[in-house]
C-alpha cells in the first residue's frame, strides 16, 4: 500500500465570495466569558466532522483573547494537509452545517448559517495562520495592545460599514503595528 498522495492541484485564483458583499450589522459585545467555550463546541464539532484526517484547531480573533471587546462571532483557524484536496474536508464541514463563504487562494472560508462562526481553513504551515496566532497570543499578553486595539475597533464601528471586508481592511494599519512590537517582542 503506498503513502505517497496524489499531485498537488492548482489552487482556486481567483475570489469567490458566495453571496456577493454583506453589510456589516454587529456590534461590539465586551468580553463574553461563553465565547471559549462556544470555540470549544465548534472545535468538536469540526474534529468530529474531519475524524480520520490530521487537522488543527485553534481559536482566533478577538473572541480567543480574555479581556477584549468584540463582534460575537467565534472565528476557529483549522489546518489541513492540502488546501486544493476540498474534498478531504469541506464536505464535511458542509455536513457538519457550515456553509461555504470564500474559497480564494490558499483559503476558504466556512460560517453557521447564523453567522455566529466562521471557519478559516488553510494549509498547515501557511503565514497566515502564523499571523492569526502570534497577534492572538500578543494580546493576550499585552494590556496596553489589547486595550489600543479594543479602543481601534469601538472608534471603527461608529461608522457604517457597507462591506464587512472593508471594516477589517481598516483595521490593518493598527494590526500591523501590534503585530511588529509582537515580533519585537519576541526577540528580546
Amino acid at each position: 500500500m503506498s503513502t505517497e498522495r496524489a499531485p498537488r492541484r492548482p489552487d482556486v485564483t481567483t475570489l469567490e465570495l458566495v453571496g456577493g458583499v454583506e453589510a456589516l450589522h454587529v456590534d461590539l459585545h465586551d468580553y463574553d466569558e461563553r465565547w471559549p467555550v462556544l470555540y470549544r463546541e465548534h472545535e468538536q464539532r469540526i474534529r468530529a466532522a474531519l475524524a480520520g484526517h490530521d487537522v488543527g484547531v485553534e481559536h482566533i480573533g478577538s473572541t480567543s483573547v480574555p479581556g477584549l471587546a468584540a463582534k460575537p462571532i467565534i472565528d476557529v483557524v483549522v489546518t489541513v494537509d492540502d488546501i486544493t484536496a476540498e474534498e478531504d474536508y469541506l464536505d464535511a464541514l458542509l455536513a457538519a452545517g457550515y456553509q461555504l463563504r470564500t474559497r480564494e487562494p490558499g483559503h476558504r472560508l466556512v460560517r453557521t448559517p447564523e453567522r455566529d462562526a466562521h471557519v478559516h481553513v488553510y494549509e498547515r504551515g501557511a503565514a497566515a495562520v502564523h499571523e492569526y496566532l502570534l497577534l492572538r497570543d500578543h494580546l493576550r499578553t499585552d494590556a496596553a495592545d489589547r486595550d489600543l486595539y479594543a479602543e481601534t475597533k469601538r472608534a471603527l464601528m461608529t461608522a457604517q460599514w457597507d462591506d464587512m471586508n472593508a471594516y477589517a481592511d481598516a483595521k490593518t494599519d493598527v494590526i500591523v503595528a501590534i503585530k511588529a512590537r509582537a515580533r519585537a517582542a519576541r526577540e528580546l
